[in-house]
């Protein structure tokens, strides 16, 4: 194991193993310390896209709130659906949420402002690539989840675990901004792990996970996109020996994302240790 290998494995909080019940009920106390040392808040919310990770998240959050109104607290689940148009996963949207059964849904089809904010900035000259355009989704998807929790006195809720986090495999200050993130300290397979135990369908958890946010790439599956599979990533996080070109790559986007698990630095802040990445490649 290299030197960054120990340092990422201590920054992402990944177990080599993990106890179902003991980790579900500690992310579900988490999640309920949080609203409780709160005053404000009434709601959470998140959008759910059908895929693993929004899926246990969603369940998790929803028997959380479920306890905190059994402890007499004001609190609810506003489960978001986010399609762009018509959302060729749909279906498994609909079985993630039957599952789930949040307490509220809400549906907001993001193609009309994605569009005209993409409209907008051809009109200034600005030509975004498809990649770009993907931005744009995931940033609209979760303004609109910011909005609705502010008009519901509520917070968003992540799906940001640590396989996603190593690679930086998120849009800042899209699906990668929240106000929690309970499932980080997860790698892929504990998620699924805990999915599982947690008696999900099982075409659910065993859905190839894709962001599905390029067109000219739809559902392109996320290994296919970091060139590096989930099961050498979730080996890495655990802090197992991988091939030395999985390594490379896994090391490559954690130190080339860097900036995505940042705040914004002021001149006070930076640089914390200006030789840390310099001193790796």
């Amino acid at each position: 194991m290299s030197n960054l290998q120990d340092i990422v494995v201590n920054e992402m909080k990944v177990k080599p193993e993990i106890d179902s019940e003991l980790e579900t009920r500690n992310i579900i106390q988490f999640i309920k310390n949080y609203v409780q040392s709160h005053g404000f808040i009434k709601s959470l919310v998140l959008g759910i896209s059908g895929g693993q990770d929004s899926t246990l998240t969603g369940k998790l959050v929803q028997i959380a709130v479920e306890e905190l109104r059994n402890e007499n607290r004001e609190c609810k689940f506003i489960a978001v659906k986010l399609p762009y148009g018509q959302q060729q996963d749909a279906a498994e949207v609909e079985d993630a949420l039957k599952f789930i059964a949040p307490d509220e849904i809400v549906t907001v089809n993001i193609k009309p402002a994605v569009d005209q904010s993409i409209a907008s900035l051809e009109e200034a000259g600005i030509q975004l690539t498809d990649f770009q355009k993907g931005n744009e989704k995931a940033r609209e998807r979760m303004k609109v989840q910011f909005s609705i929790a502010s008009n519901q006195s509520g917070i968003v809720v992540g799906t940001d675990h640590s396989a996603e986090n190593v690679t930086g495999f998120y849009t800042k200050y899209g699906d990668g901004a929240a106000d929690i993130a309970p499932i980080f300290g997860l790698n892929k397979r504990q998620g699924k792990q805990l999915l599982v135990y947690l008696n999900t369908p099982e075409h659910l958890y065993n859905k190839i996970p894709t962001a599905d946010l390029e067109d000219d790439k739809p559902q392109l599956p996320d290994e296919a996109a970091l060139g590096v599979t989930y099961e050498h990533i979730d080996d890495y996080l655990e802090n197992k020996k991988v091939p030395d070109e999985a390594q490379n790559i896994i090391e490559n986007h954690y130190i080339n994302n860097a900036h995505k698990r940042e705040l914004a630095y002021t001149r006070y802040s930076w640089p914390k240790n200006p030789q840390f990445y310099s001193d790796k490649f």
